[in-house]
């Protein structure tokens, strides 16, 4: 069936919408790793279940404002190829680094920067909400998962204390005369959050006109849902104590949540609608009369735009394949030292039964030395070939025991250290076991952690992935490891004291023999 009149297309845009639509699908072709990636996660996480929806809202975004594109005339930009050139080049950085949304976001920048330079900027100007909403496919903002279990604990715990009710914090968990509780990844209100972002900024765009009240009503679709969410989770424990938990715990902790949640985000809607805008009348531009007609981009300038963003979007999927190839493939060994400096002994019994976990190493080595009473122990996990699946800080699930959930941590810092007067910083945390008797006692394990990228130790976990895409593009390989020194705390201050001294005098052993595993590839 023809479009009516008024949406038919103008001979200029005969040729650049095919245009724009196959570049689009070689792009999506290019990188259809990424895409289908996103699409997994999507699918396997509730936190980004709602990203499906979000190519359906953009297309019906465009549809919308129909009248409005078809009325101008499509014209390549070269000026484009440079940000899209950029977004390819962070695409490879991240596909190096194998960080997930650092590719997801620049293979959805390479879809959004293809519209200007094949169609240009007035035209990309007209449907930039459209085009910027596509950025809510890219499952992105776990990253705030730790801060908000913490604020969530910290309204929590003061706020049942404001009620009178006595607690006791550890960590993440909380003790109260009814029972124990704690702050759980569901506890974060991430889902929330990202979900109301994504929605109220929809909102604003579709209910108000002016750039102030949409930047309010999407700043008021970040703060509400973590202020309810901390609300939320201090009514659930209140809800739990006073029933003695009976309610409130189980399948209905996240039916009450969620209920919770719909309620404040529908009162939030409700009251933002008072202050709506009428749509304004957008005058079609004058190009769109035939009585002065704008002369279109002649076939062969859309063809070498098209081959130019092709191009161009094809040079980093190359190059890594490229990279990749001209790596190392041999395994790595590790074999733990008999001795090492200071007079720290192999022990043949392990120092703790909660030993390190890492996910996916190429080789893991496990030993426990031992120096005048002091028992320490050494995990190390080596990666190489670096992918997806088994990535350097892709591991941030160090935990005594591996699939052991009888530990639970209950605090964790940074420790400074001078090793051959190099300053060095290493992430610490101190591990309880859940059967522990008394709260408040001595933490049972110690773990710190550094990274270790051809030959350079962070603790920085960023600095860590841009060093290993550093080195694969100097050639040198992605040769990185994870480094856990751990004790028990059988005293106060006993672990960090034999933690500090088998990490002054050995670190440098332990970086020799990597460069020496490293220099086997």
């Amino acid at each position: 069936m023809a479009l009516p009149s008024r949406h038919r297309l103008t001979p200029a845009w005969h040729f650049a919408l095919p245009a724009l639509l196959s570049v689009l699908a070689a792009v999506g072709l290019l990188y259809r790793d990424t895409a289908l990636g996103m699409v997994a996660i999507w699918s396997r996480s509730d936190t980004f279940a709602h990203a499906f929806l979000v190519p359906p809202i953009v297309a019906w975004l465009l549809w919308r404002q129909r009248d409005r594109l078809l009325a101008m005339t499509p014209r390549p930009n070269a000026w484009m190829l440079v940000p899209l050139a950029l977004a390819a080049l962070v695409w490879l950085l991240g596909d190096l680094a194998t960080v997930n949304s650092v590719t997801q976001l620049a293979f959805t920048a390479l879809l959004v920067l293809t519209v200007p330079a094949l169609l240009g900027l007035r035209i990309a100007r007209a449907a930039l909400f459209p085009l910027a909403f596509l950025f809510f496919a890219v499952p992105v903002g776990e990253f705030l998962l730790p801060q908000l279990m913490e604020w969530t604990a910290d309204f929590t715990v003061a706020a049942l204390r404001l009620t009178g009710i006595p607690v006791f914090r550890e960590g993440l968990q909380f003790v109260i005369p009814s029972g124990n509780w704690s702050v759980v990844e569901a506890c974060s209100g991430v889902r929330y959050l990202i979900a109301s972002f994504m929605v109220g900024t929809l909102y604003a765009y579709l209910t108000y006109q002016s750039r102030k009240r949409r930047l309010i009503f999407m700043a008021i679709s970040i703060v509400v849902p973590v202020l309810a969410n901390w609300v939320r989770a201090y009514m659930i424990v209140m809800l739990g104590h006073l029933s003695e938990n009976r309610i409130a715990a189980g399948a209905d902790h996240l039916i009450y949540g969620w209920v919770f949640f719909a309620v404040v985000i529908g009162l939030l809607y409700t009251i933002g609608a008072r202050w709506a805008e009428a749509p304004q009348a957008v005058a079609l531009p004058a190009s769109a009369a035939p009585s002065t007609p704008t002369p279109g981009p002649t076939q062969a300038s859309l063809v070498v735009a098209a081959l130019a963003v092709v191009c161009l979007a094809a040079l980093p999927p190359f190059a890594q394949r490229t990279i990749a190839g001209a790596e190392g493939a041999s395994a790595p060994v590790l074999t733990a030292p008999a001795a090492l400096a200071d007079g720290w002994q192999l022990l043949a019994a392990p120092v703790a039964e909660g030993s390190p976990h890492v996910d996916n190493p190429s080789a893991e080595l496990n030993a426990s030395y031992a120096r005048a009473g002091r028992e320490v122990g050494l995990y190390i996990g080596y990666f190489r070939q670096q992918d997806y699946l088994h990535k350097l800080v892709g591991a941030e699930n160090i935990t005594p025991g591996g699939t052991d959930k009888t530990w639970r941590r209950v605090a964790h810092g940074q420790r400074e250290l001078d090793v051959a007067g190099v300053p060095l910083a290493m992430r610490s945390a101190d591990w309880r076991r859940l059967d522990t008797a008394s709260h408040g006692a001595i933490p049972d394990l110690t773990l710190w952690q550094v990274y270790w990228v051809n030959g350079r130790f962070t603790s920085n976990e960023y600095l860590a992935r841009a060093y290993v895409a550093l080195y694969r593009l100097l050639g040198r390989g992605d040769d990185a490891a994870m480094i856990v020194l751990y004790a028990r705390q059988a005293a106060a201050g006993e672990a960090d004291a034999a933690l500090t001294a088998f990490a002054q005098a050995n670190l440098g052993a332990v970086d020799a023999l990597l460069r020496q595993v490293a220099s086997r590839r």
